[in-house]
Formats: C-alpha cells, structure tokens, sequence
C-alpha cells in the first residue's frame, strides 16, 4: 500500500545525499569531480528554467557482471527534439552524447542500479528572458537509485493543478521550468497521504502522473492517453506498447475520464524513474480488488527482466557499459 509522507520524505533525502557527495559528472566537454561541476548563481537556466533534461536508468545484473543502459540511445534522440522547442544546441548528436553516457558510467565504477541525468541548458548570465542569442552549457552525472515510485502498489490523488496544455509549456518536450507545474501536484498529493498525483488536462480528461505516463486495463485492453494529451512522450510508454503487442495485449490510446480510472480493473504508471509502478488506489478508492492486477504484473515482470538483461528479447534496447 502507499508509503508515508515520512517515508518519502526520508527516501528523497537519501537520494539527494548521494548525487552532492559522489561521483564523476561531465560539465562542458569535460569530466569533472562532481563537486566541481558548477554553475553560476546568475545563469539564464536557473533564473527562468529555460533548461532539457533526460532521465536514463542503468540496470545492475550482478550474475552477469555487467551494467546496461536502457533505451539509451531513445533518450539523446528526444532529448534532441525537446532542445529544439528551448533553441539550446547539443554538443553531439545522440550516438555521440551516448558515448559520453557509457564512458561517464565507467569513470564511475556502478555496480548497482543507477539514474543518469543529462541536462542541456541555457548558461549565460543574463537577465534577458528570451532564448536566441544566449549561450548553451551541456552536463551529464550519474548516481545509485533505487525506485522512485514504490513497485509494491502505491496510491494516487487526482490533483487539483491541472496539467499545462502545449499552447502555453509544452509537456511533450522535458523542460525544467515546466516541471514546477509537478512539483505543485506532487507536493499536493503528498500532503493527502498519497504517493503520486494524476493531472487532468484543461478539458478535463487524465493526462499523465505527475512524473510518469499512466495506464489503466478495462475489460482486458490496455488504454493509456493520447500524445495529444499533454503528456511526455515517453521511452517507457512506448516500451510498454511494444510489450504489450508481444504479449498479445490489446492496446488503445485514447482519451480517458476521471471516473474511468475509479472503475478500471487496473492502473499503473510507467517512466525512466518510476519504472512499471502498480496503483492500488486513487482518491481514496481501490483500484479492481485492490491488488496489483495479473496484466500489470506480467508486463512489469517482462519490463525487468529485459531491462536487466535476463531475458535476452530486445538486446538494441540494452547498452552493454563494461567491455
């Protein structure tokens, strides 16, 4: 069932223990001590959020010995399609920003489980709130994390903050400043005990969770929301369709209302961070019988295990990082 606020609160703290004290980062074509990797108080990114970022798991598999990088390469293309909408350039193309990852998570040394953030930004120290003409920065850190949403069945709340449509800051590219809009429902949901929240877009209709896409299953068939929805197009979601095909699963995008979801047999939310993550609850209401649903676990069994490397299907989805 969900976790306690305290719990939460404890388990991001511990997070962002680990990123300031550990590890190699890569800051404007070099690597760095992750304590030196810094920016200036006045930057254009800090001021007015004009930033990209991904988020990229790396999987541990300790019979094998090896760590592998998920859907990497997924990643730098979209990161490369949402630097367009900030006009920051890159300093590679994805195969090139790609290197850089697998190269960055072996100065590192992980043997475990780890979360690979790369950030392109806006780095001029300027007050200018614009985009053209300003200058770009690009880095990349890595470090240890386990799961960002719980896996054993957590509990949602509908917020109140509804999702920012594409015609004011757009979802579908991973804008820093966009995610204050998050941060707002998440923080939300924490305060009613529950461990996720789920954003409605402006007509009124589910559009995502609040750092993760959604899925609910009615009647046997997967349905998750539109990219028309104000959604980020996510590497997990599209993992999550191809799955379900193989797994011969029916699979609807579509538009989804609010009391779908409280009549649903099942829902969960999928992402780099939240993986394939079980609800058991919304508002207050059980999700099915409120267990974790067979069709959600079969999928989320499969998503690990590929992920991981331990079942052997999709290998150009898994970059190997040790030789």
């Amino acid at each position: 069932m969900a976790s306690t606020v305290e719990q939460r609160l404890k388990e991001v703290a511990s997070v962002g223990q680990e990123i300031a004290e550990t590890g190699v980062a890569y800051l404007d074509g070099a690597f760095v001590p992750f304590a030196d990797a810094k920016v200036s108080i006045a930057t254009h990114a800090l001021q007015y959020g004009t930033a990209v970022f991904e988020g990229i798991r790396g999987y541990w598999n300790p019979a094998q010995e090896q760590l592998f990088a998920f859907r990497l390469r997924e990643h730098y293309e979209r990161m490369s399609d949402s630097v367009k909408i900030l006009r920051v350039s890159l300093p590679a193309d994805p195969q090139g920003l790609a290197d850089i990852t697998v190269d960055l998570l072996r100065k590192n040394s992980f043997r475990s489980d780890v979360y690979v953030r790369p950030l392109a930004f806006k780095a001029a120290r300027s007050m200018k709130v614009a985009l053209a003409g300003l200058r770009d920065g690009f880095g990349i850190y890595a470090f240890p994390v386990g799961a960002y949403l719980p896996t054993g069945g957590l509990a949602a709340r509908t917020a109140s903050w509804r999702r920012t449509s594409d015609d004011a800051i757009p979802a579908r590219g991973k804008l820093t400043g966009a995610y204050i809009n998050t941060a707002l429902a998440v923080d939300e949901a924490h305060d009613y005990e529950a461990d996720e929240a789920i954003f409605l877009t402006a007509d009124g209709h589910v559009s995502e969770g609040g750092g993760a896409n959604i899925f609910m299953v009615r009647d046997g068939i997967l349905v998750t929301p539109p990219v028309t929805a104000d959604i980020l197009e996510g590497i997990t979601r599209d993992s999550i369709i191809v799955l379900a095909g193989e797994l011969g699963i029916a699979v609807q995008e579509r538009a989804i209302d609010r009391t779908e979801l409280y009549v649903a047999d099942e829902v969960f939310f999928c992402g780099t961070g939240a993986q394939v993550a079980p609800c058991v609850e919304i508002d207050r209401r059980a999700v099915g019988n409120g267990a974790i649903g067979p069709i959600t676990k079969r999928i989320g069994d499969l998503y690990f295990a590929l992920a991981r490397g331990d079942d052997k299907r999709h290998p150009e989805w898994r970059t190997a990082v040790y030789r």
